[in-house]
């Protein structure tokens, strides 16, 4: 973790601007710029946001304030992004992190596919830099961000019809049946996805949902790499947003981790079923690279979503993962 103050520098530049651009366009640069930090790469933080600078939008203005009596109304409607920021910036401002975090979890979990899921990956990455380090006022704020971003897009996805599964998490992804109709955007198709195959619905121990979360991340960031000629960019979150949930676990109480199994394998094979192709293909990485020069290859591509997988790939840390990631670097167009 970046300990030079390059973070929070970013995090502060990045605050006056909203969390999406044309009212659909998520704003990666947090999560990015996170990622970097992350790696050892606090160096080339402003230069990268300087690349990306043409892609943020002006901070949205507020409406109307977020209160405990109102809130459920206000709830998943975009154009409360502003309110529901500043509320979580209050909240966390007179109570702990982890306070907050716990109260509203269980809140904004039912609607994490929202945004395309950059949500709750937005907040995985605030979480992370708040368990690795100082809770400075920059990196609560990200945290308030990235919340008030999850409520805003809060979208739920309920009576899905359960299909028949496997026991593996790579297996599972296999048997996600592809929409027949693949097109529009991430809430066109979400609303087509009918029915995902069961996995680990019998899980009720909070380790063993870690342990299976952990799996699935692994599965679908292996997958990345066979299947990411889908779409190069919008399966990139069947593996980063799991990830997410994963990170997150150690900050919230053990009962909170199967639920976050659960909603998380609905993210993943979601986005599976919407964007995954009906053929893999065989894929063999360039030689033979360590993590340092893999991670150094996404930045030197630039692409934010690039840059998020190969920290996920990083995460998982074997071979086949670090191979997805140099096939995102392949597949993706460099930022400009």
């Amino acid at each position: 973790m970046d300990t030079s103050g390059t973070l929070d520098e970013a995090l502060l530049r990045l605050h006056h601007w909203g969390p999406e651009r044309l009212g659909r366009l998520t704003n990666h640069a947090p999560m990015a710029v996170e990622a970097l930090a992350s790696h050892g790469q606090g160096r080339s933080v402003h230069r990268w946001l300087d690349t990306y600078a043409d892609k943020l939008e002006e901070f949205p203005p507020g409406l109307e304030a977020v209160t405990a009596e109102n809130w459920r109304g206000a709830l998943g409607d975009p154009r409360r992004a502003a309110d529901w920021i500043g509320h979580f910036g209050h909240e966390i401002a007179e109570q702990p992190w982890r306070e907050v975090l716990t109260r509203w979890w269980p809140r904004l979990l039912p609607g994490m596919y929202g945004g395309s899921t950059h949500p709750v990956i937005r907040v995985g990455h605030a979480v992370r830099t708040l368990l690795a380090g100082e809770p400075t006022g920059p990196r609560l704020a990200e945290l308030a961000h990235g919340l008030g971003y999850w409520a805003a897009r809060h979208r739920p996805v309920a009576d899905l019809e359960p299909l028949p599964g496997a026991d593996s998490a790579a297996a599972a992804l296999d048997a996600v049946p592809p929409l027949a109709v693949r097109e529009g955007g991430f809430p066109d198709r979400l609303g087509r996805v009918r029915g995902l195959p069961v996995w680990a619905a019998s899980v009720s121990d909070p380790d063993a949902a870690r342990r299976r979360l952990a799996e699935l991340v692994r599965a679908a960031t292996h997958r990345y790499a066979t299947h990411g000629h889908g779409d190069a960019t919008m399966l990139v979150h069947a593996a980063t947003a799991p990830n997410a949930v994963l990170r997150t676990l150690p900050a919230l109480p053990r009962r909170l981790w199967v639920p976050s199994l659960r909603a998380a394998w609905t993210a993943s094979a979601a986005v599976t079923a919407m964007y995954a192709p009906h053929t893999p293909v065989v894929y063999t990485a360039p030689g033979t690279l360590g993590p340092e020069e893999v991670f150094e290859r996404a930045l030197a591509h630039g692409d934010e979503h690039v840059i998020k997988l190969t920290d996920t790939a990083l995460d998982v840390g074997d071979d086949r993962a670090l191979a997805a990631a140099l096939r995102s670097v392949e597949l993706s167009e460099p930022l400009r």
